[in-house]
């Protein structure tokens, strides 16, 4: 394999934890929007269960939701506008671990609406732990991508280029390695 060809593989290997962060929190909401968007009416739903938001301003929230989770991810999976993109994800995050909280400490019992679906269900069968680690490990792989956003394979390498003229890569003729 040529160096020019190699070069791809020969990142930091904090680039390729943020590649899969930003994969795994993309794809997520990618999933959960895709889910949604075709049933706004659940989406809308969902949210009037919480009981946290007035009435009329669940309608916007539940429509809206489903879109801002594909465009977040989708702009996490292709790597553009990284940083602004993780921490929307991030923060998106953050409402939905409250969210899940109150309900639980409130006593309300209903599925998440994560992924679709929701509604009332019985408290035997809610799985409020679960989602709030599950949500807490998308949040910290956010927080990750937000903080190191540079990562193979993203549009934003071709977009802005290195992130200053100190922080490119250049290969070492010595010892073939990345050097900063």
């Amino acid at each position: 394999m040529s160096d020019s060809a190699a070069a791809p593989f020969r990142r930091p290997w904090p680039e390729w934890v943020t590649l899969a962060t930003r994969l795994i929190l993309g794809g997520v909401l990618l999933v959960a929007g895709l889910l949604k968007v075709t049933r706004l009416e659940a989406s809308v739903q969902s949210v009037r269960l919480y009981q946290l938001l007035p009435w009329e301003v669940t309608a916007a929230v539940g429509s809206a939701l489903p879109i801002i989770e594909i465009a977040t991810g989708l702009l996490l999976i292709t790597g553009t506008f990284t940083r602004i993109s993780a921490v929307i994800g991030s923060l998106l995050m953050v409402a939905f671990i409250v969210g899940i909280a109150s309900v639980w400490a409130r006593g309300i019992s209903i599925d998440c609406g994560c992924f679709g679906g929701g509604g009332e269900i019985d408290a035997s069968k809610t799985q409020y732990p679960l989602e709030i680690a599950r949500d807490t490990g998308l949040l910290l792989a956010g927080a990750w991508t937000a903080w190191r956003p540079r990562s193979p394979w993203a549009v934003d390498n071709w977009l802005f280029g290195p992130v200053d003229a100190g922080d490119s890569l250049s290969i070492d003729e010595d010892d073939k390695e990345p050097t900063r």
